[in-house]
């Protein structure tokens, strides 16, 4: 599916993807809201002139639009080949993670180095071979081939008292957070459930594996959560209003 592309042009790819995607992972941007090329150059650690280049080469290929002075955005084409690239790096991950015994922030790390000269069909065993997981290590959904766009995935700060959601955490996630959490039980893949949310930003309060957790504001917005329609009934209800978000 994306041979004739480079390294660099599928590292872009994913790049512009992640910088035009809302915080929540997935959903679509504001119409003014393109990634800079300075932000790609520092995200992928590359010049501003090499970045510049390959953002050409990626346009040139009618996979991206580069417009002055409002940045650099996916086309239709450049999307759906962006999903593919992100579907193949979270199957690496997982491979990493499930059958290589790597922890979720090292097989981000390593996944890059070797997955862009995978053949589409040694991808496609890993998958079958991993038992076609929904999600990569993360937390995060596993691109379907060809796929849309992926759910929204909020901030666990968002949700209200009632909600229950399934963690998820970036890989740019501050090593000294994510061992802060692990010693809470909050982990990728880890079902939350919040109690209480005090006001005027203060801390949360969730139920992980039975026990009550706090987590301060700042904390619970580097979480991000994958809720399923059928916890959320209790937004619904008219003693919710007296908890706006």
């Amino acid at each position: 599916m994306d041979t004739a592309l480079t390294k660099s042009e599928r590292e872009t790819l994913k790049a512009i993807w992640r910088l035009t995607s809302r915080p929540d992972h997935g959903t679509r941007p504001p119409a003014d809201s393109g990634a800079r090329t300075g932000d790609l150059a520092a995200a992928l650690r590359l010049s501003p002139g090499t970045m510049t280049a390959t953002v050409k080469k990626l346009a040139d290929r009618g996979l991206a639009v580069h417009t002055p002075y409002h940045g650099v955005e996916l086309t239709e084409t450049g999307r759906r080949r962006a999903m593919s690239v992100v579907r193949r790096h979270r199957i690496v991950e997982r491979f990493l993670a499930d059958m290589l015994g790597y922890s979720w922030s090292e097989a981000d790390r390593l996944a890059p180095t070797f997955e862009h000269q995978l053949p589409q069909e040694v991808e496609d065993r890993l998958y079958a071979a991993l038992d076609r997981p929904s999600t990569c290590p993360h937390g995060f959904p596993i691109p379907e081939v060809e796929g849309a766009d992926l759910p929204g995935m909020p901030p666990l700060y968002d949700l209200s008292p009632g909600d229950q959601a399934v963690v998820a955490l970036p890989g740019s996630t501050d090593p000294a957070v994510a061992m802060f959490l692990d010693g809470l039980g909050v982990r990728p893949g880890v079902v939350v459930e919040v109690r209480e949310k005090h006001p005027f930003d203060g801390p949360l309060v969730v139920a992980v594996d039975g026990h009550d957790r706090t987590i301060g504001e700042r904390v619970a917005r580097q979480i991000l959560v994958r809720v399923e329609p059928s916890n959320n009934k209790r937004r619904k209800e008219p003693s919710d209003h007296a908890n706006p978000r």
